[in-house]
């Protein structure tokens, strides 16, 4: 255990997981070609059942890392399922009273870039920026190098929130789902706003701490604020932490860290992309996967590379992966082998 680490470690069958299946999968990822899973550590009923690390190249903050050494102790990109640990910091704000509804104009926080209001951008709310459906022109499939890609733009700004907040609206508020790094970036900037603090110290003061997590870096804007959207490097058993939070319903130990409700609305589907198989709450992406002839729903943190943040509450799981796939069609289907192929199933043949 490393010395820092506050979780309970058990063995998989006491928490009703079959340790063959969970071993099975170091075999397949040692045997997968071009496989570059750095870390899975799968947490049951609030106990540490099963982690693996594996070597391999890394990037941190998109400069490659040769032949990176990964185990209990290192940190990991989290690209964008920073989002997903955002969205929480957003509920303990709305809990707490410091945001006082997600209903409000998103331009009530931003009234220093108020020359760019329009009739459709003042429909916009905070709710629009959590369920990614605020309407504006927004693209971040396109290539890095395209000028027209809408999250490097922001970082090649020396005003991101400005860039966030110049396109134009296309789509009425709160109707179509578009991936956009910049709501994120808003929602960032509007908890340093109505928490008075920096958006690092409101993680830790709030979140991070409650979970015994000390060890974390953000990457920086050039005014020196930190990405939301896809900022964080953690330890894969730290996020784990947030996986079992979230499927505790907001609850670590005996502290209340997160409102129940909160965790109840983020996991409930908000909208649909209406290119994708994935529902989307706040700032969580919504799945289902079949175990055994039934559905059985499940919520994740999701950035580029392979970070995954499985959670499945209605099993007591989540998952915690980190890879380094981030530029091949390998981080988008290794990670749901890993979960349905062989962590679910583990669950299925224990009980």
């Amino acid at each position: 255990m490393h010395p820092d680490d506050s979780w309970s470690v058990a063995e998989p069958d006491s928490l009703g997981l079959d340790d063959i299946r969970l071993q099975s999968l170091v075999g397949w990822l040692d045997r997968l070609p071009g496989c570059n899973v750095h870390a899975v550590v799968v947490v049951r009923h609030g106990a540490l059942a099963f982690e693996r690390y594996r070597n391999g190249d890394d990037e941190k903050w998109r400069k490659p890392i040769k032949a990176a050494t990964h185990g209990p102790g290192t940190k990991h990109d989290l690209r964008s399922a920073t989002k997903s640990i955002l969205g929480l910091l957003v509920g303990i704000a709305v809990g707490e009273g410091a945001v006082s509804s997600l209903d409000e104009p998103i331009f009530a926080y931003f009234s220093e870039h108020s020359a760019l209001r329009t009739p459709a951008k003042d429909r916009i709310l905070l709710r629009h920026l959590l369920t990614m459906s605020a309407g504006f022109a927004w693209d971040e499939n396109l290539p890095p190098e395209n000028p027209d890609n809408g999250e490097m733009r922001m970082w090649r700004s020396k005003d991101y929130l400005r860039t966030a907040l110049e396109p134009d609206v296309v789509d009425e508020p709160g109707a179509n789902w578009n991936y956009n790094g910049g709501c994120s970036e808003l929602l960032g900037a509007m908890l340093v706003r109505a928490s008075g603090v920096p958006m690092e110290d409101y993680a830790r003061d709030k979140l991070f701490e409650p979970l015994g997590i000390d060890d974390v870096e953000w990457l920086r804007h050039a005014n020196g604020c930190a990405s939301a959207s896809g900022g964080l490097r953690m330890r894969a058993r730290d996020l784990a932490k947030v996986g079992q939070l979230v499927a505790a319903r907001g609850r670590w130990q005996e502290r209340q860290v997160v409102p129940e409700w909160w965790i109840d609305e983020s996991l409930t589907p908000q909208i649909g992309a209406s290119d994708r198989l994935f529902f989307y709450g706040y700032h969580w992406w919504l799945g289902r996967s079949l175990l055994e002839r039934r559905e059985v729903a499940w919520a994740a943190g999701i950035g580029l590379g392979g970070q995954r943040l499985f959670v499945v509450p209605s099993l007591g799981l989540s998952v915690a992966i980190t890879a380094g796939h981030y530029g091949d069609a390998m981080q988008t289907w290794v990670p749901l082998v890993i979960l349905n192929r062989f962590v679910l199933p583990a669950v299925a043949k224990a009980d």
